[in-house]
């Protein structure tokens, strides 16, 4: 005789970056139990495919990871274990004067947003005179291997996430689509702006919206009280 179905409600979100609502459901002990083993292997790549793999599931199809920007992913997961293991969820997080020291702490994910960095813009002008710059997309998932904070990445690393996020370079009225410029003409094109130039697209990076909230800490040891930011996939995961 077979067993009975397990019925799983269903909910709606709005994403970040797009108008309109999508439907999901909580996310099962299968799925939970292929996030577990990828995050026990302790390799990105793992937790980024175990992540994709369940968004796309418990969003029934609608949702295509590879087509999103990587806080779109942050903001659709962070829905996903909300309402799949609890609103509030508990965290080890370091302390910060001497860190050494972990505490637990709880946070009510519902409370959790998206954030962006005030004057944050991706069109980022290098030759006022010229009217020449760059508009730039945000990273998506596949491009999460290299870390949107570029302050710890290996230098051909940083580059190759400005190439594969480049939508297109202008000059006054005219247009270069990014997806028509070689490899090699991005090379030298980013290779020839100055240091202010390179400074400002970090600056575009670094304030992309994320996935972020702060939290005040206690260390047990020191009774120093700290404030704690948790970002991203790597903290909510």
């Amino acid at each position: 005789m077979a067993l009975p179905k397990i019925e799983t409600p269903s909910y709606t979100m709005v994403l970040p970056s797009k108008e309109g609502e999508i439907k999901f459901r909580p996310f099962t002990v299968k799925e939970e139990k292929v996030m577990m083993m990828a995050s026990e292997t302790g390799k990105q790549q793992d937790m980024i495919m175990a992540i994709s793999d369940v968004i796309e599931s418990c969003t029934y199809g609608a949702v295509i990871c590879k087509d999103l920007p990587v806080f779109d992913i942050e903001y659709i997961f962070l829905q996903l274990r909300a309402k799949s293991v609890g609103e509030v969820a508990k965290f080890q997080v370091l302390c910060p004067d001497d860190l050494k020291t972990h505490v637990e702490i709880e946070v009510d994910l519902t409370k959790v947003d998206v954030q962006v960095e005030d004057n944050h813009t991706n069109n980022i002008l290098l030759d006022e005179k010229r009217k020449l710059g760059v508009i730039f997309n945000y990273p998506k998932l596949d491009a999460y291997k290299v870390s949107t904070n570029l302050d710890n990445v290996k230098t051909q690393d940083v580059f190759d996430l400005i190439y594969s996020c480049v939508d297109h370079i202008y000059e006054g009225d005219k247009i270069y689509p990014g997806k028509d410029s070689t490899l090699e003409e991005k090379t030298e094109f980013f290779e020839s702006i100055s240091q202010k130039n390179l400074v400002d697209i970090r600056k575009f990076f670094d304030g992309m919206p994320q996935l972020k909230h702060e939290v005040e800490v206690e260390n047990p040891k020191t009774k120093v009280k700290s404030t704690v930011t948790l970002r991203g996939l790597q903290d909510f995961f």
